[in-house]
Parts: C-alpha cells; structure tokens; sequence
C-alpha cells in the first residue's frame, strides 16, 4: 500500500509569469502512489516519486462499491466542487454537478477527482522537483493518457476502490473515461463520456500544437526552465489560451456576445481593442495566476497522442473490449470535438443507446457552463 504523503501546497503561478510554490492545500489530500523506482512510461523511460493530490466528496460505503471518478480536462485540476478559498485560486470547476442531491449525490455516492500527472495542482508534474532536488522543467518526459490513467488507477487502489461504481469526464477527461473502459473493463461499471472522440483528429493535433509553438516561442520561456526566474512566459501562455478559447466556443456565440463592438471607450481605428479581443486577452491572463506553461505543453501533448486503438488493433477493436455501461454525450455546436466523433463512439460500443445530444451555441465549453442539460445527462446515466 503507497504511503500518504503530508499535506503540502499545491504550485502556483505569480503574476509575472514565473512558477512559484503556494502557501496552502485546502482541501486536497496528497499520496505517494510511487516510490523511486518509478513509473514506466509507454513512450519510455520511467518517472518517479509520483505523488497525487486529490479531493473527494461523499463517504465510501462500507463495500467501497460506491465510488464514482471525476476526470478533469485541460485546465482543470481536483477542486472540481466548492467555492474559492485557501488553497483554490479559482472556484470548482464543475458548478451545480456534485453536491447532496445534485446530478453525482454526495448523499449517494463518495466522489473522487484527481489533479492528472502532468498537472500543476499537486500532482506530479514539469514543476515538480526531481530527484536531483531541481524543478523537472525541460526534463519533465513525454506522457500519454494511459500513462496518467495507470496513475488514477494505484490512487484508487491506495483508496482501496476495486470497481468504479462510474466514471465520468469531459474533454481530456473524457479521454481518460475511455482509457479507463477498455484498458481496466472489470474496475468501470457505469462512465459518461463527454464532448470527445476515440483518437485525436489532425485539427486537433493542429491546434494544440500551434498553442505549443506560441508559448515556446516566447523567449521568457527559457527552453522549459524559467522556474527560478524573474518572469516566465507569460506572453506565449496567453497567445496560446486565446486560441484554445477560439476553439472552445462557436463563432455564432462570439458574434452574440460581441459583434464588432469595441472595449469600452476604446477606438479600434486608433489603435484600441474590440470587446472580442478584452475577452481573449482576460482568459489568457486568468490562466496565468493559476497554471504552469510546461503542464499546458505536456498535457497538450498528451492529448494528442490519445488514441484509443494505438497498439490495439484499430479503434473498433479497442471498443469491442468495454463491459461497462457507457453513457455518450456531446454538444451540438462543438467545434473541436463535433458531435460525428461521439456518434463514431457510440456505434462502436457494445450495448450503447446513442449519443445524448446537448442542444448549445456555447460550442466545446458546453460541457462545462450548461449544467442543466449535462447535469441531467448524468443523472439519467447513473440512476
């Protein structure tokens, strides 16, 4: 059985850019899921200690056969549920989805949400410090999806959780809930699959990777190790979440939203900012109090190394293993995972009823903003 680690902070990232520990943990909990002798990589070579932070919300019956897996995406991390605070730089990310009574019952169920290896939340990660007692940075190794589900499943064994009584994701999470059905079939009863295909397309492989350029483009970026720096890439990280957020919304909504109004009392003509460019530019920095720029790049490579079929046979193969109950869910307007890619899923997988489909302008982001409707998708999978 791994060891607990002592509570400790989670990184964070200061306004100049620079990677920087924080000062409290909140609610996360910490293990150590692996020791030196690390974790053997599917791209090669091995990572260790791994350590996990994770949350959990609910109590684990007496036969833990009521434990449900929350899976972040991109940039998100374990505080999926619960308000702004010591510790949380940001409220969950997941409003209105767990709680007493809400679509995963808290009343019901003992939830588990972990920070993804890779991550900049307390997991492992590029700015975690090494063995060597120096920051990973550039030296931090290539990691793939399975990778990081190999890690979620020592936690739950640490959790002492053989089965999942479901698991649920949307996005990179999404990824992970289908890692999870066919590389652990026996361990997943039910999982809700949100807003994501079976591999990574060429676009998506596109977009990520010109997010990548964009931050190892700026020269503050120091080939991966500016930790101990004054500033960090600030400026990249920013360029590359404006074009993450491009691709996470629909151009109906941005022209609903915005149309070609300028910010404020500026005058674009004179040099000023329209309000679609405000919007981009806040997102951007947002992100920087609160996530590493070598995380964004590793878990963007992770993502697009995702394919379900790799090593497998092909995507059909790989599906035909699932035992679980696997509910589909997109949204109409996505733009970067479209709806074709979760009906390509649900005709693949055995015993599945189709693909339940979100009616939003909102695009990707849907997942995360209409609670409603995916609140109500996930209860009708778990009930």
């Amino acid at each position: 059985m791994p060891v607990s680690v002592p509570p400790r902070s989670a990184d964070r990232i200061s306004t100049t850019g620079a990677w920087s520990p924080g000062d409290d943990s909140g609610d996360r909990r910490f293990a150590r899921l692996i020791g030196a002798e690390g974790l053997g990589l599917e791209a090669g070579g091995r990572l260790g200690p791994v350590d996990v932070a994770y949350e959990t919300w609910g109590e684990l019956d007496a036969g833990a056969g009521n434990a449900v897996l929350v899976l972040h995406a991109l940039t998100g991390d374990s505080h999926a549920s619960g308000p702004m605070g010591p510790g949380h730089l940001s409220a969950g990310w997941w409003p209105g989805i767990i709680g007493p009574g809400a679509p995963i019952d808290t009343d019901r169920f003992y939830v588990v949400c972990p920070n993804v290896l890779g991550g900049c939340q307390g997991t492992t990660g590029p700015a975690s410090i090494a063995p060597d007692a120096r920051r990973y940075g550039s030296r931090f190794p290539i990691i793939t999806i399975r990778d990081q589900v190999r890690v979620e499943e020592l936690l739950a064994d640490h959790l002492r959780i053989d089965r999942w009584a479901a698991v649920v994701g949307g996005s990179m999470g999404g990824m992970r809930v289908l890692e999870w059905c066919v590389g652990s079939p026996d361990r997943v009863a039910r999982a809700v699959v949100i807003a994501v295909g079976a591999a990574a397309t060429a676009e998506q492989i596109g977009l990520c990777a010109l997010q990548v350029r964009a931050i190892r483009a700026d020269p503050a970026f120091a080939g991966g190790d500016y930790y101990d720096n004054a500033e960090g890439p600030a400026r990249g990280m920013a360029i590359a979440r404006g074009m993450g957020q491009l691709s996470y919304r629909t151009a109906a909504e941005l022209d609903a939203r915005f149309g070609r109004d300028a910010q404020g009392v500026e005058q674009p003509l004179k040099g000023g900012r329209y309000s679609v460019e405000s919007y981009l530019e806040h997102h951007g920095d947002t992100l920087l109090r609160r996530f590493d720029a070598n995380s964004y790049i590793v878990l963007s490579e992770a993502m697009n190394h995702h394919d379900i079929g790799r090593g497998r046979g092909d995507i059909a193969s790989a599906l035909a293993v699932v035992t679980a109950q696997v509910s589909v869910v997109g949204i109409s307007s996505d733009r970067l995972y479209p709806i074709e890619l979760q009906h390509e899923l649900a005709r693949l997988l055995p015993g599945s009823t189709g693909v339940t489909t979100i009616e939003s302008q909102v695009g990707h982001d849907g997942f995360l903003v209409e609670t409603d409707a995916i609140g109500a998708a996930i209860s009708a999978a778990l009930a």
